[in-house]
């Protein structure tokens, strides 16, 4: 490549990196590549540490990441977001997640826990948020569960232990187990329904 090609490939990827997420994404929906690469850029690794703490899996990973942002840049138009692409795609990678469960051999019982309680509030909306916030206000009331309702639910959220291994543990019946865990879920998201829409919550709940 000649020099004074490379000087104004540079000045492009200089001049899109300055773009907010808004312009990019304006951009993004007429089919402007460079606003495609950047956005990718800007938050694919994001993206791709937050689906690897859900799945622990670096390929499948991988994987879901980049099948994500294909969808994305062929269904572009079909974007619907005012400002807030970064919640977009963290909301679109927990979605991607979830399906990706369904259909492989993944075996969770917290994470299918966090599926069936995505069916339940899969069409809700809700207001701007901060996810930094978000994750630290759960932080803040998984804390205040009640203590043994505490410990089963950060065994199987942190831990990834089954159902039957917590029972085992803790020398109770695997349906008390089960029922923790629901109602921890739902406490918590009572608690903080109000900060952000359901889905964001959803994926504050991720392991961590």
């Amino acid at each position: 490549m000649h020099r004074h090609s490379l000087n104004k490939s540079i000045i492009i990827m200089v001049a899109y990196g300055a773009f907010t997420d808004q312009q990019l994404l304006d951009l993004l929906k007429k089919g402007d590549q460079m606003a495609f690469n950047e956005i990718y850029d800007r938050y694919a690794p994001k993206i791709y540490y937050q689906v690897n703490q859900m799945l622990r899996d670096g390929e499948a990973s991988k994987d879901v990441v980049q099948d994500l942002f294909i969808t994305i840049w062929n269904k572009c138009n079909n974007i619907r977001t005012e400002g807030n692409l970064a919640g977009y795609l963290y909301i679109a990678a927990q979605n991607s997640v979830l399906k990706f469960m369904r259909k492989s051999r993944l075996k969770s019982d917290y994470l299918n826990s966090l599926a069936q309680f995505q069916d339940e509030i899969i069409d809700e909306q809700g207001p701007e948020y901060d996810i930094e916030v978000l994750y630290n206000l759960i932080e803040k009331e998984i804390k205040q569960l009640p203590e043994k309702m505490k410990i089963i639910f950060e065994l199987s959220r942190q831990k990834d232990l089954s159902y039957k291994d917590i029972a085992a543990q803790l020398g109770i019946a695997e349906n008390t187990v089960r029922k923790q865990v629901s109602n921890a879920l739902r406490i918590i998201r009572t608690n903080v329904d109000k900060h952000g829409p359901a889905a964001v919550i959803l994926l504050a709940l991720m392991r961590r």
